[in-house]
């Protein structure tokens, strides 16, 4: 693929007033923030997908980026995200940094007119949630979010067996994670249960991929309640949620999360008039189907490296050969149901987001 070949695809897809671009033949990507995430999680699906490949990362840290492009064999590194982003031989970018920066990142690589595929949660709120949405719309670029359960193998067979008819029709699902606080009681766990940053706790970070995995399975959430608090006084942010559902296909729901708990949990249930399914939604263990006859176990590991499948679908969508389960479309429905969940804690204690 040529040097400009992306920008020259753009250009023509604009004069055609089109706004979804699937004319390049190879996606060369750039990744802003190279941390754990993208240790064994994601970066190496940039480079193990077909027509992909990994050119260039980014980290505050020049000696972070390069130790990072050293070991996996990147061709260049960078400590400044513009000079990632306005790099001629990136094609796409990918941002995986902490949720209080998405927004920021997605604005830029927007107006550089590259399409961007950003880290989960898709940012603190949904409010910065339609800011992204709306300049990648007027860039004319592609919009993709991390919620890679949605492409996974392990949960298309959940899919399968939910709209087969195995368990008869759906009515009712059970969502339960819960972990205890850590074992020094300090709740020294960064970021993540910092709301500046993350938008709130534990059950933004996990719960929102339950969440959007729901949205695919059981249709859009179309009415959400609950109640927010924080019981164990170890950090800022919620600790403990609950939740009642309702969803398009009209299969009702409730959710508890809880990270003060005295165990860990990690399942959710589908009741249907016929039987019942129970998966985790973090760990590989086999799917339990329960029906009036008989209990099965049916395998469904998760892949080696677990955002491979959706990674693809996001290349497959950029050359033309298909498309994605995840955008920026769907990942704001679920930043919807959690400021609605959230909106009583956030209230109380303060904490709001304002555009810089």
């Amino acid at each position: 693929m040529c040097r400009n070949a992306y920008r020259v695809a753009l250009a023509d897809a604009r004069d055609a007033g089109t706004t979804t671009l699937a004319t390049v033949e190879r996606v060369r990507w750039g990744i802003i923030g190279v941390g754990d995430v993208t240790e064994g999680k994601s970066g190496p699906g940039f480079q193990r997908a077909e027509r992909s490949e990994l050119v260039a990362v980014m980290r505050r840290s020049g000696d972070l980026a390069a130790d990072y492009a050293r070991r996996h064999g990147v061709p260049r590194w960078y400590s400044d995200a513009d000079e990632l982003i306005n790099d001629p031989d990136v094609d796409a970018v990918y941002v995986a940094t902490p949720p209080d920066s998405h927004r920021d990142y997605v604005l830029r690589v927007a107006r550089a007119g590259k399409p961007v595929y950003v880290e989960k949660p898709m940012a603190r709120t949904a409010a910065e949630c339609e800011e992204m949405i709306s300049a990648c719309e007027a860039a004319g670029v592609d919009l993709f979010v991390a919620y890679y359960r949605r492409a996974m193998p392990r949960f298309a067979t959940v899919k399968g067996l939910l709209t087969s008819g195995r368990i008869g029709e759906l009515r009712s699902v059970v969502i339960r994670n819960e972990r205890p606080a850590p074992a020094d009681g300090t709740g020294s766990e960064g970021w993540r249960v910092d709301p500046t940053i993350s938008g709130g706790g534990h059950f933004v970070d996990l719960g929102s991929h339950t969440l959007d995995l729901l949205d695919w399975l059981l249709g859009p959430v179309t009415h959400a309640s609950g109640v927010a608090t924080n019981r164990g006084g170890r950090y800022p942010a919620e600790d403990l949620v609950t939740a009642a559902l309702t969803f398009r296909s009209g299969v009702q729901g409730v959710g508890l999360w809880s990270y003060d708990s005295s165990q860990y949990t990690d399942e959710v249930e589908v009741v249907g008039t016929e039987g019942s399914l129970r998966f985790s939604c973090f760990a590989g263990e086999p799917l339990r189907l329960v029906t009036a006859d008989r209990t099965e176990e049916i395998e469904a590991p998760y892949p080696e490296v677990v955002q491979l499948p959706l990674i693809q679908a996001v290349v497959d969508a950029l050359t033309g050969v298909g498309a994605s389960p995840s955008d920026g479309r769907s990942a704001v429905r679920t930043a919807r149901v959690i400021d609605r969940l959230l909106s009583g804690y956030r209230e109380s204690h303060g904490i709001t987001y304002s555009s810089p």
